[in-house]
């Protein structure tokens, strides 16, 4: 029985779902192909060059962001006409001359910004021409078009209601009212400047999530991604319900360089799939897994469904720092569904794999794995220390030394290939065939790990930028992909043949062709989504969502969270993962920054924006647009309502998470004064993701009784946010008497937070109150001027009440709404009080305790049997 049985759909069938959604379903006749294919390969050479410092050494292509942006899309527009159909009924095996008028508009309305830059940049803000009007209006129309076909009608009706919006404001809600925009200004704003298509979604596609799918299709087209699934396999396989948790670890590792889920549910759907429902999974269950896992996918970094680029630009922090916040809640997110998998197995009694290689006792397991491990510190801590050494000694020729050790490097990793690669398993994994053992099938494809390593060394160690990184880590895998059967022939000691190289050097320009091809939906969702940021922008939809969520949520956290959780699975429908997370950062992350403020809490803003990014991809398994669950269902054969129930069931656990960090940002390596703080923080969250799905699938040990899960679930909160229980038994403010507020601000520590709650009349002449929590800086002489250096606020007595007397412009506290002549209600510092931490020792007792009586249980149960 092959890997393909049981599958809902062949092969052949599966293979083209996944081209019809990510790089069309059209195929061309062989002249048009080619001509297509070349411009593809042009297009990737074009990003791989003004990635470079070429342009300006010399001096050839040598463009502003916008330029570089517009010929960008104008590609992607190319492609998709010729690629995507305008329906299933639409000739699949020519491009029709509608089409060819749709590619004339699409390049003209891109190119005229490219041949009349320095006209539109000197005319910046005055009245637009007819001319430019109708660029704009058949540029715009011509792109919703793109996006009708190649990413989905969901998004063109949000950027449809967008645009609404912008020009009706004074018809909407008062609550989300304006007084509209002209036609000018909408022209100016969205088509020839960089605040609406060619704004910072596109400029980031044109800048870093180009190159990295790029890079991601020539490692999977080198042969990393079977690599990573029969290592997982060999991992895990073994295990109860063992092809379920390959299953999720295959999705991590072909996460690293997939952005697309649906691509990664088919990947390597094609291979769990059937073994877990060999094992005893339903359909269903099996589609589940893989879509739940595939979405995580997205989650991981590095490329986070290339969303990490995007927060970048949103958050205003390096790329660097984005990885190391999303690195723990993405490990904690795979554990989650790993437990679930598990007890999923257990309480089904699911038989288990055999290992190709004898089983080891446990204790020679542990001491290799150990060893293992050790080999893996050693040896980065060698590499850190031979390359700060080479660059000490060899000064200017520190580049083609490391050039010349990365190479020898190569040469010994598939020297250790050759070794065991007839010995690493079965290349395809089938349902008859046992599971490949570890050591061999890791060392089998070792050397797919360098480009990998090449990128990540070049990202957090010499902390370069990720174009630059990614361009050195293309032209690693660039040159192993086209010597990479000669050296592999050379260690095997059998003779050259010249041959290979040519087909070596072709499979690479077509992956160069193939990676454009599979970014001309990911550009043309960047562009749409520029549509909407756009329109947030310059009608100011951000501020107004405060007052609705506020609304919504009654200045509850709790609420704000909840209706932010809700808006974004909502705004997330049907939407590819970057366009869904501009959309939702857009229109929710900074409402919550904002209210959280208002009410005296401080949420970092790196955490709203991994909140946000979590939810809208759980729109992917909501009904009714769940498109990765009705792909994991037709890969299956399954019911795909049943498979988007459970697949929502399965990642309630992914949903869990981001209260966690928003909560606890310790998880996010966010404030904290020592080590001990995170690594507690992060027991506790494995734990309690331990809790979670033991109590959501009723199974620890043995089957829960009613009780058990409840506590588990409480277990859960408590170790998910043990400062709720704390607050019960101690204040966390202290509230400040009047006559003593000057000499409490002059006391506290440097850097310090006050809460301070006011009242007063806003624009609208509504009387409101606004709590705001501000940091007072550094100590100075008198506390007076403290405050008004750090806040800009100034507090005066008026009678027996205490009013603001003066509030600097665009100081901290005027940003938070408040103004001059409110009154001041109360003021607060932080008490102090016990650790929060303590409360986890009565959680962990209470899961000690289940565990010791369900243990019990257990024994009972198999003495009767």
């Amino acid at each position: 029985m092959t890997q393909t049985e049981s599958l809902g759909k062949s092969q052949e069938e599966l293979e083209e779902m996944v081209e019809s959604t990510d790089a069309g379903r059209r195929k061309p006749g062989k002249t048009i192909a080619g001509v297509l294919f070349a411009v593809g390969l042009c297009w990737s050479l074009f990003q791989i060059y003004i990635a470079t410092p070429l342009p300006f050494i010399t001096d050839f292509l040598l463009m502003t962001n916008i330029e570089q942006r517009a010929i960008h899309l104008a590609f992607a527009l190319c492609l998709v006409f010729c690629y995507f159909p305008a329906s299933k009924r639409a000739s699949h095996g020519k491009i029709p001359f509608y089409d060819s008028v749709l590619v004339a508009a699409g390049l003209i309305c891109c190119l005229y910004i490219v041949a009349n830059y320095t006209h539109i940049a000197l005319r910046g803000g005055a009245a637009r021409t007819t001319t430019e009007i109708i660029v704009a209006a058949v540029g715009l129309f011509v792109l919703f078009e793109a996006t009708r076909r190649a990413v989905g009608i969901p998004l063109v009706i949000v950027g449809l209601l967008f645009i609404f919006y912008a020009f009706f404001g004074r018809v909407m809600p008062e609550i989300i009212s304006h007084g509209g925009i002209s036609t000018n200004r909408f022209v100016e704003h969205m088509w020839f400047s960089t605040e609406g298509v060619f704004g910072l979604p596109i400029g980031v596609s044109n800048s870093f999530i180009f190159l990295y799918v790029l890079f991601g299709t020539l490692l999977d087209r080198a042969g990393a991604g079977g690599y990573f699934i029969r290592l997982s396999f060999s991992l895990f396989g073994h295990l109860k319900g063992g092809p379920a948790k390959a299953a999720v670890v295959s999705s991590a590792m072909t996460g690293l360089i997939s952005g697309s889920a649906i691509a990664n549910v088919v990947t390597t759907g094609t291979f769990t799939i059937p073994l877990m429902k060999k094992m005893g999974f339903s359909a269903e269950k099996a589609a589940a897994v893989e879509v739940s896992s595939s979405i995580n996918g997205q989650i991981m970094p590095p490329v986070m469904g290339a969303a990490a680029f995007i927060m970048t630009e949103y958050v205003g922090i390096s790329y660097f720092d984005v990885i190391k916040h999303a690195f723990f809640p993405a490990i904690l997110a795979y554990f989650g569904l790993y437990c679930i998998v598990h007890f999923e197995a257990v309480k089904s009694k699911m038989p288990t794999f055999s290992r190709a290689a004898t089983e080891t006792t446990l204790g020679r397991r542990i001491l290799s794995t150990a060893m293992g491990i050790s080999a893996v510190i050693v040896s980065l801590c060698l590499t850190y220390f031979l390359l700060t050494a080479i660059k000490a000694v060899c000064g200017a020729y520190t580049l083609p030394v490391i050039i010349l050790l990365i190479a020898v490097t190569f040469l010994f990793l598939a020297k250790v290939a050759t070794r065991f690669e007839n010995h690493a398993g079965n290349r395809d994994i089938t349902l008859d065939k046992v599971m490949p053992d570890l050591l061999p099938t890791f060392l089998s494809g070792i050397y797919f790990l360098l480009p990998v390593g090449v990128l990540i060394w070049c990202l957090m160690i010499e902390r370069w930028s990720p174009e630059l990184s990614v361009i050195w880590a293309i032209a690693m895998i660039s040159s192993q992909m086209v010597l990479q059967k000669q050296v592999m022939r050379l260690m095997r000691g059998e003779r050259l043949k010249l041959n290979e190289v040519v087909d070596s050097t072709w499979d690479l320009i077509q992956a160069l062709s193939r990676g454009a091809r599979n970014m001309a939906g990911v550009v043309i969702a960047m562009a749409a989504a520029g549509i909407i940021v756009g329109v947030v922008s310059v009608t100011g939809l951000g501020m107004m969502m405060v007052q609705v969520v506020e609304m919504v949520s009654g200045g509850s956290i709790i609420g704000m969270l909840a209706f932010t959780a809700v808006m974004c699975i909502v705004l997330g429908m049907g939407l590819p993962t970057t366009a869904n997370y501009i959309v939702v950062a857009s229109v929710m992350a900074g409402p919550l920054v904002t209210l959280a403020a208002q009410n005296g809490i401080v949420i970092p803003l790196i955490a709203v924006h991994l909140f946000v990014f979590y939810f809208g991809l759980i729109s992917g398994t909501t009904p009714p647009v769940a498109v990765d669950a009705y792909a994991g269902a037709a890969v299956a054969g399954s019911n795909p309502v049943k498979t988007c129930l459970y697949a929502f069931y399965y990642d309630l656990r992914t949903s869990l998470l981001p209260f966690f960090f928003i909560f606890n940002t310790h998880l996010l390596l966010l404030g904290f004064d020592h080590w001990w703080e995170v690594i507690i923080s992060i027991v506790a969250a494995i734990f309690a993701m331990m809790a979670f799905a033991s109590g959501t699938q009723n199974y620890f040990l043995v089957k829960n009784r009613i009780w058990e899960s409840i506590a588990m679930l409480l277990i859960a909160f408590s170790l998910i946010r043990p400062g709720f229980w704390l607050d019960k038994f101690q204040e966390p403010y202290l509230n400040v008497p009047f006559e003593n507020l000057t000499e409490t601000i002059l006391e506290q520590p440097d850097n310090q937070m006050m809460r301070f709650k006011f009242r007063g009349e806003n624009f609208a002449g509504e009387e409101v109150e606004r709590s705001v929590l501000l940091a007072i800086g550094e100590k100075e002489d008198d506390g007076k001027s403290r405050l008004k250096e750090n806040t800009g606020l100034v507090l005066a007595m008026e009678g027996e009440k205490m009013l603001i007397d003066d509030i600097s412009f665009g100081s901290k506290a005027q940003q938070t709404g408040i103004d001059f002549g409110w009154e001041l209600l109360w003021a607060q510092v932080e008490a102090e009080r016990m650790a929060k931490q303590w409360f986890y020792l009565p959680a962990f007792c209470f899961l000690w305790l289940i565990w010791f009586i369900q243990r019990m249980r257990l024994k009972t149960e198999l003495l009767r049997t």
